[in-house]
């Protein structure tokens, strides 16, 4: 074994995940000064808790208008993306803030 555990960042997320698609809230890592992209993975870690709450009936965005995490087109195979997850009308509501 090297050592090296490609499992634990994700994780944290998933948990989080559980309890919005179960209790409602929104799960957000939104981009900032010091991650402009984001913190999150796009492919591995974005890409599947948006793909499970929109399943839900959910929405998953990153914050740029109304895109859809699901439709990011990856360029690079680590890129960052910010997310926003929860009910629609949740993320409806942190996207009318977001576009004032």
């Amino acid at each position: 074994s090297s050592g090296i555990n490609a499992e634990w960042p994700l994780r944290p997320g998933v948990a989080d995940v559980h309890r919005t698609i179960c209790y409602g809230g929104v799960f957000m890592y939104p981009a900032n000064s010091t991650a402009a992209n984001g913190k999150l993975r796009l492919l591995y870690e974005c890409n599947p808790m948006s793909y499970i709450v929109e399943q839900a009936g959910g929405k998953a965005v990153t914050g740029r208008g109304q895109e859809r995490v699901l439709d990011v087109v990856p360029t690079k195979l680590h890129e960052r993306c910010p997310i926003f997850l929860g009910s629609s009308e949740d993320i409806d509501v942190i996207l009318s803030y977001l576009n004032e």
